[in-house]
């Protein structure tokens, strides 16, 4: 008798050794295929934060140029009408992307113009003014001048969020704005109209930066009802004044409507309206801001080189070269110094990106 109970304690004993084995390898297999599960979502939001900040660096890069070649190489007479092109492609975009569920957003309201406002105002403003720019300014000009947005989106920072930045972001920025100033000092191109809508251009995009930050917390418009309404609500105004500056009748007159090469150009330029800002969002959604600012000031210094060739209307002169270098170096040293930052919070990034720029 007692020989079987122990016969039977030492079978429950080894059953119960076995299931507690058992039970560790599955605790075990649990957590080996939980961190591999984990090291595939990570290489899968390392790809994602690539590949959007690729995507952004492209469409705004691309924008850049094939804006300079439609209102400077083939002389398209009105910035306005090509404004009013991109308002209508985000419009037809986003609107065909809702009715196919690919997006969704709130419908129109009687209160929806309040909701987002002032950004619609603003949205039209900055496009409209940086085509401009784009067109009475050569490209290494207009990407030197393009740097006081900067230093506007920092003061307008540190009155509004009472962010401070650090020395080496302010040099960092001091020295892209000097170059800028040493560079329009001898510029033999000089083109007062062209800098005012520059300069215009930099105020808007420093109160975008800030009011879109606001409207997004608007959970039931969304980002891309932003997108879609600001397009929507500026569209008829866009029109009129087209219409009322004669650049409308102008636009129906060019001679280039017949040139495919041109037209192929134009609705380019409208649709890549669209892309910027669409690829403006997911790269801030996967990489924050802080990535965001550094594509924008790699890119600006890709379009300042390249824009000495591009256009045909870049003027060489020493003093000039030397202050867009200047501005330049200050944009890497912005870039190194905000890269070194990366663990930092997106709130102490200082200097926000300029999101929703036209050009």
């Amino acid at each position: 008798m007692e020989t079987k109970a122990n016969s039977r304690s030492d079978g429950i004993t080894l059953d119960m050794s076995v299931n507690v084995h058992s039970m560790n390898n599955k605790d075990s297999n649990m957590v080996v295929n939980s961190r591999e599960r984990h090291q595939m979502e990570d290489v899968t939001l390392y790809f994602k934060k690539i590949a959007t900040a690729l995507f952004y660096g492209l469409s705004s890069f691309m924008i850049t140029v094939v804006n300079k070649t439609v209102l400077t190489s083939f002389r398209f007479p009105s910035f306005l009408f090509l404004s009013l092109g991109q308002l209508a492609a985000s419009i037809i975009v986003l609107g065909i992307a809702k009715n196919l569920k690919l997006v969704s957003f709130s419908s129109l309201q009687n209160n929806t113009f309040g909701k987002i406002f002032p950004l619609p105002v603003i949205f039209l403003g900055n496009m409209m003014f940086g085509l401009g720019g784009t067109k009475a300014l050569s490209l290494p000009m207009f990407a030197a001048l393009r740097r006081f947005s900067i230093l506007m989106t920092m003061l307008l920072e540190l009155k509004i969020l009472s962010v401070r930045p650090s020395v080496a972001i302010q040099i960092s920025v001091y020295g892209m704005i000097g170059g800028a100033l040493l560079a329009a000092s001898d510029d033999l191109s000089f083109n007062m109209e062209g800098y005012t809508y520059v300069m215009i251009t930099n105020v808007l995009t420093a109160a975008n930066g800030v009011f879109v930050k606001k409207k997004l917390q608007t959970a039931e418009i969304g980002k891309y009802g932003l997108m879609f309404y600001n397009s929507l609500f500026m569209f008829m105004p866009a029109l009129m004044i087209t219409y009322c500056t004669g650049d409308l009748h102008e636009t129906m007159a060019y001679d280039n409507w017949r040139n495919p090469y041109f037209v192929i150009q134009f609705l380019l330029s409208c649709f890549m309206g669209f892309i910027l800002s669409y690829s403006t969002i997911l790269c801030t959604q996967f990489n924050s801001a802080l990535t965001t600012t550094i594509v924008g000031c790699l890119k600006n210094i890709c379009v300042t080189y390249l824009g000495m060739f591009i256009g045909g209307d870049y003027v060489f002169s020493w003093l000039n070269c030397v202050g867009i270098n200047v501005s330049v170096f200050a944009s890497l040293l912005y870039t190194y110094v905000t890269f070194r930052r990366k663990q930092t919070p997106d709130k102490e990034l200082l200097i926000p990106t300029t999101r929703g720029e036209a050009v």
